[in-house]
């Protein structure tokens, strides 16, 4: 029987591919008040604005493609029972070929209702004042905003619960409920964590990997 091998992903997984870094230090995303257009009360202010935004993000999407660390995450599928687990919103993991992937923060190619959160839909194009669901209601980016419930995160703990080994990318492991993940999976799992600024240092059954997701994911399949 395969061994189960989690992958936990953020934004340093996607960077090389060109896809910028959810939030800089600064609070700014792509010059823009995180605040303004990633949060409830950003979207009933401005949902123009939170619009055009996001349009930008999924028009951006579709002129980057995988990187190597993407094909190499991929690649585990052959030895490994493998389930990712990203805060990304792109779908630069599918496209790489992984088959198991759960979206803790929503997923740029998709919309829903502003009036039932169950009512998800995927899209591709632009998407304007005037889109409706089929009652009737605005349509808003399938994005998880600050504030909002992660409705992926219990699922994602059961995942954590059967690891058998657990790989984390890319991800400063300061946001939450995400960072705290890596507290679900099993005492003395083998944790490997790939980031060229590693915010962990010092933990049981730690190896750290002190590079970017591309050299990182390489490093990693000599290493298992």
């Amino acid at each position: 029987m395969k061994k189960h091998l989690v992958i936990l992903t953020g934004a340093g997984m996607s960077a090389e591919s060109g896809i910028k870094t959810f939030r800089d230090a600064d609070g700014l995303w792509e010059g823009h008040d995180v605040m303004e257009v990633a949060t409830p009360e950003g979207f009933a202010r401005n949902p123009e604005l939170v619009l055009d935004f996001y349009n930008q993000r999924r028009r951006q999407l579709f002129e980057v493609n995988p990187n190597p660390a993407h094909f190499g995450l991929a690649a585990f599928e052959k030895d490994y029972n493998v389930s990712i687990i990203t805060q990304n919103v792109d779908d630069l993991h599918e496209r790489a070929g992984s088959t198991n992937v759960i979206h803790l923060h929503g997923e740029l190619l998709k919309v829903r209702s502003t009036y039932d959160d169950h009512d998800i839909l995927e899209w591709k194009t632009d998407v304007l004042l005037g889109d409706v669901c089929k009652k009737g209601h605005q349509l808003r980016p399938h994005i998880v905003w600050f504030g909002e419930e992660v409705p992926m995160i219990e699922h994602a703990m059961r995942i954590c619960e059967t690891a058998d080994i657990l790989v984390i990318i890319g991800t400063s492991m300061q946001v939450y409920p995400a960072a705290g993940l890596m507290h679900y999976v099993p005492a003395n799992t083998p944790i490997f964590y790939i980031d060229p600024k590693p915010a962990l240092t010092s933990k049981q059954n730690l190896t750290v990997i002190a590079e970017t997701a591309t050299v990182g994911v390489s490093k990693l399949k000599e290493l298992l």
